[in-house]
C-alpha cells in the first residue's frame, strides 16, 4: 500500500498543472491527435519497385542416349535437353529520375532477364549496368531516358542515431508492396557474413524475404539504406533485420552513373588487424577498439602520408572508428579525389595524416588466364596480383605473384584442392612471378608436380603424380 501511495502522489505531481501554466484541455479534433505515417508512405512507394529475374538452364543429356544400343530406341537425336528456369524475387529503390535504380546483387546475380513493375503496375526490361559483391548492391537501368520516374533522395547514413523511426519498404514473399514501421535497433553491426564491407543498419521494421533490395526510410521520406538481410530461425521476421547504409550505396551509384563497370574506392594500401583484448592490454588500451596496421604496402596512399607499420587507427575525418570493418566502411565510404584525415595513436601520442583518396593502380595488368591442358592447374582462372586485385580480393596488401582467381567445378585444378586466394610461388623449384611464367612451367610435361603455394600466410607444398 505504501509503494502504491508513493506512485500515486508522483502521478498526481507530474499530471498537476504547474501555477500561472495555460489550461489543459482536450483535443477538439481528430487531426490534433492523429499520428500517421501515410504522409510519408505516400510519398515514398512510387519510387519503390518489384524485381522479378530469372535465368533458362539448360540441363545436359544423359550420356546414356549416344550409346548405340539406347539410340534404336530414341533415334539419333534423342530426347531434347531439359530446361529448367530459375526465378528470384526482390526488391528495388529508384534513386535517380532517369530511370536508375539500386537493389542487392544477391536479387540478380546470375541472372539473364530482369523486370522492374512500378507501384502503378507498369513494368519495364532492365538493364544491369553495375554490380558489386563486396557491397551486395547492383544497379538497374529502366526506361529510355525520355521519361522521368519518382525517385527517393539519400539521408546521411552516418548522422543516424540509434532510436530514429524508420519505414521499410518492399514486397516480402511476393505478396505486393508492403511497408511497416520500427526503429533503429543499432548502428555497424558487423559479423553478418554478407559483404567484405560489414557496418549494417539493425532494424526492427519487419524484413523478409522479397524485402531484398528496398526502402529504408526515414520520416523525412529519405533513404536511409537497403534493406538486405534478416536474422531469422524460421524464415520469417524476428525483429532483427540489416540494411546496407545509404552513405554505401551513394559510392556504388556514383559509379555506375560514370558508367565504370567495377566500383571505384580510395586505396589505403596497409592490412589491418583487429584490436584483441590481450592487444588491448599491451598497447595500454582500457577496451578493445580501432584497427592496428599489420603491414603498409611501399608506395601506397598510407605509406605516402605516413602511416606505419603498428599505428593504431581511431578515426577517419574525425568520426571514431571500432574495428577493421569500421575503418573499412568509413574509408571506402569517402569521396575519390581529396584527401581524408585518419588519426592514428603512435607509442601513446595521437597523430593525424592526410591520406591520399586514390584508386588502387592495376599494375601489372592482371592478364586473366583460364589453363588448358594436362597440369594441376588445369580449368583454374590466374591473374597478376597489383594493388588494385589484392584490395578487390581483400587479400594482403603485400602480396605480389600470381593469384588463383577461380578453380572450374569439377576441373583438375578444384580437384587437386586449389581455392580461390591461392598465390602461386614455385613450381618444380622455379619460382613464378607472373601469368606468363606459369602458362609457360603448365605447358611442360615433368613426371612430377611439385607446386607451392601461398594460402592465408601459410607455405603449402604439393606434389602430384610421379
Amino acid at each position: 500500500m505504501r509503494r502504491v501511495a508513493v506512485i500515486a502522489l508522483i502521478a498526481a505531481a507530474v499530471l498537476a498543472p504547474a501555477a500561472g501554466a495555460e489550461e489543459r484541455r482536450l483535443p477538439e479534433s481528430r487531426q490534433e491527435v492523429k499520428l500517421s505515417f501515410a504522409p510519408v508512405v505516400h510519398a515514398v512507394t512510387p519510387a519503390v519497385v518489384n524485381i522479378y529475374a530469372s535465368r533458362t538452364e539448360k540441363r545436359q543429356r544423359n550420356a546414356l542416349f549416344d550409346d548405340p544400343f539406347f539410340r534404336q530406341f530414341f533415334g539419333e537425336g534423342g530426347p531434347m535437353p531439359r530446361e529448367r528456369v530459375q526465378r528470384s524475387l526482390g526488391s528495388g529503390v529508384i534513386v535517380g529520375d532517369d530511370g536508375l535504380v539500386v537493389t542487392n546483387n544477391h536479387v540478380v546475380e546470375g541472372m539473364t532477364e530482369v523486370r522492374v513493375a512500378l507501384s502503378d503496375k507498369r513494368e519495364f526490361e532492365a538493364k544491369i549496368l553495375l554490380k558489386d559483391q563486396k557491397a551486395d548492391m547492383a544497379v538497374l537501368k529502366i526506361g529510355d531516358g525520355s521519361e522521368k520516374f519518382p525517385k527517393l533522395d539519400f539521408a546521411d547514413s552516418d548522422a543516424v542515431q540509434v532510436g530514429d523511426l524508420v519505414l521499410a519498404v518492399g514486397n516480402p514473399f511476393g505478396v505486393g508492396q508492403t511497408v511497416t514501421s520500427g526503429i533503429v535497433s543499432a548502428l555497424a553491426r558487423t559479423q553478418i557474413g554478407i559483404d567484405d564491407f560489414q557496418s549494417f543498419i539493425q532494424t526492427d521494421a519487419s524484413i523478409n524475404p522479397g524485402n531484398s533490395g528496398g526502402a529504408l526510410v526515414d520520416l523525412e521520406g529519405k533513404l536511409v539504406g537497403i534493406n538486405t538481410a534478416i536474422f531469422s530461425q524460421s524464415g520469417g521476421s524476428v525483429g532483427i533485420g540489416f540494411a546496407i547504409p545509404a552513405n554505401m550505396v551513394r559510392v556504388v551509384l556514383s559509379s555506375a552513373r560514370s558508367g565504370a563497370k567495377s566500383v571505384v574506392r580510395p586505396w589505403f594500401g596497409a592490412s589491418l588487424q583487429q584490436v584483441t583484448p590481450e592487444i588491448a592490454e599491451s598497447l595500454g588500451l582500457k577496451h578493445p577498439s580501432g584497427a592496428l596496421v599489420s603491414n603498409v604496402a611501399a608506395g601506397s596512399p598510407a605509406a605516402t602520408a605516413g602511416v606505419e607499420q603498428g599505428d593504431l587507427l581511431t578515426a577517419v575525418d574525425g568520426q571514431p572508428i571500432d574495428g577493421v570493418e569500421g575503418f573499412n566502411y568509413r574509408f571506402a565510404t569517402r569521396p575519390i579525389g581529396g584527401k581524408a584525415e585518419v588519426t592514428v595513436t603512435r607509442q601513446g601520442a595521437e597523430k593525424k595524416f592526410a591520406v591520399a583518396l586514390s584508386p588502387a593502380p592495376e599494375v601489372p595488368p592482371r592478364e586473366t588466364r583460364t589453363l588448358k591442358g594436362e597440369s594441376p592447374f588445369t580449368g583454374a582462372t590466374i591473374a597478376n596480383l597489383s594493388p588494385a586485385l589484392t584490395d578487390e580480393m581483400s587479400l594482403d596488401q603485400s602480396l605480389r605473384g600470381v593469384v588463383v582467381m577461380d578453380a572450374a567445378d569439377g576441373s583438375i585444378a578444384q580437384q587437386l584442392g586449389f581455392q580461390k586466394g591461392d598465390i602461386v610461388r614455385a613450381v618444380n623449384d622455379r619460382k613464378v612471378q607472373s601469368v606468363r611464367d606459369l602458362v609457360i612451367i603448365a605447358g611442360s610435361q615433368p613426371s612430377a608436380w611439385k607446386v607451392t603455394i601461398e594460402r592465408d600466410g601459410r607455405t603449402i607444398t604439393s606434389v602430384f603424380g610421379g
